[in-house]
């Protein structure tokens, strides 16, 4: 009997099975093409066989069922289409020399006991996608659309360049890795240092992606939370004396244990002030405070960026109600980070605490001097946070405005309900 369309809230009509399929192969590729990767030692390739093995399921699982281990499945059929790939070439036989194991060996644990004899096929492809043979923006789009799962649209959405722009740099990225033959490790000494901040740049992106997901109809992606804050912790086992990756850690340990309270069971976003502090994970906050001592201890100067925003995120930690925040502290951390690392949504993070701290008419100042950013002009958050502001002030026929109009710039479903349901609040 053919499968019957299964209607989303979205409208989505398309077989359930087909829906579950590409749900699947959405969080299980970034896996999918590392492993691959390990035995092609080509990142184009790779994902190429990965989508073969989606091809596959959309073939076979209509007619046969789900498997039990989805995941599984599609890994082992691209693992498969791989092997055979090499055996068809001539070099078979080098090829397999040069990998040097069992091309049918159990995938390596996920936590190496020697973090010098890493056996991490993600860690292995965040360090390739980030060779400096790429430029910044060809490491940050590639590696988004590897390990982080992103479609072409959204990467483009989350950076505000047309998508025909990003579809180049990947394609060019895949094909440079190749051309210049970049072997697909995790590099020792000054390779490894030079390529340290485009890692973390892109795990923390890839971390972001996850608590707060481009498009979709879900507030959260779990998953590639928990694949960036694991990352993170390697890299600190990997580097004990780079004061950074224990920061960069540090900062996701924090920021992961809000995950439980930044959604209601029905998946509708919970604001900062209205979350229930008793959700939040306390191991994964002892954990943040031990990263952040790390990266205290390890440091020689002046804290960087992502020291400065763990400690924004260890003050937000230590309060237990949202009343106990310290917002002076972290305006003033915000002021330091926008000397140390000048951005518009810096700025705009720091124009938020002010408005605790100060106000929200000191803080709607800063805002609208953000107006012209060319960076925010279609940042949802920028007329979210000033219509928050404009409530605050009592101008809710103007606040009402921001918030429709922050509302039409989202893509996530659950961020723009939320903001519809403050216009509507402002109007009532």
């Amino acid at each position: 009997m053919e499968q019957q369309p299964t209607p989303t809230r979205s409208g989505d009509t398309r077989p359930a099975t087909t829906q579950a399929i590409e749900t699947v192969f959405r969080l299980e590729s970034p896996r999918i093409v590392a492993g691959v990767a390990r035995i092609v030692r080509d990142v184009g390739i790779a994902e190429e066989l990965a989508q073969d093995a989606l091809v596959a399921a959309l073939e076979r699982w209509p007619r046969d069922g789900v498997p039990d281990n989805p995941g599984a499945w599609l890994t082992a059929t691209a693992r498969h289409r791989a092997v055979d790939l090499i055996r068809r070439r001539e070099t078979y036989a080098r090829k397999l020399a040069e990998i040097g194991r069992d091309l049918s060996a159990a995938a390596p644990p996920e936590e190496p006991a020697d973090p010098d004899d890493i056996d991490d096929d993600l860690l292995r492809l965040v360090f390739t996608t980030c060779h400096p043979v790429l430029s910044p923006e060809a490491r940050t789009a590639l590696t988004l659309r590897l390990l982080g799962g992103l479609t072409t649209a959204e990467i483009a959405r989350a950076y505000l360049v047309p998508e025909p722009t990003i579809a180049q740099r990947i394609v060019r990225a895949k094909r440079t890795l190749a051309k210049k033959n970049v072997a697909f490790e995790v590099p020792y000494g000054p390779d490894r240092a030079a390529r340290l901040g485009s890692v973390l740049d892109v795990i923390y992106l890839i971390f972001n992606e996850g608590y707060a997901a481009t498009v979709g109809d879900d507030l959260l992606r779990p998953g590639l939370c928990e694949d960036a804050l694991r990352l993170a912790r390697v890299l600190s086992a990997l580097m004990p004396k780079e004061p950074e990756v224990h920061a960069l850690t540090a900062l996701l340990e924090f920021q992961a244990s809000r995950s439980a309270a930044r959604t209601r069971p029905d998946g509708t976003p919970v604001l900062l002030r209205d979350q229930n502090r008793r959700r939040w994970n306390r191991m994964l906050i002892a954990r943040g405070i031990q990263a952040l001592a790390r990266a205290d201890a390890t440091a020689a100067g002046p804290p960087g960026p992502y020291a400065l925003q763990a400690a924004i995120a260890a003050c937000h930690a230590h309060a237990y109600t949202y009343e106990e925040t310290d917002w002076r502290t972290i305006a003033t951390l915000y002021g330091l980070l926008a000397a140390r690392a000048p951005s518009p949504v810096v700025e705009l993070n720091r124009a938020v605490a002010v408005s605790m701290a100060d106000g929200p008419a000191a803080a709607l100042e800063l805002v609208d001097a953000l107006a012209d950013a060319p960076a925010l002009r279609d940042y949802h958050l920028l007329p979210s946070v000033r219509g928050d502001l404009l409530a605050r002030l009592g101008r809710t026929a103007e606040a009402r405005e921001e918030f429709l109009r922050a509302a039409g710039l989202t893509r996530n479903e659950k961020e723009r309900d939320l903001l519809l349901s403050r216009a509507d609040a402002c109007s009532s």
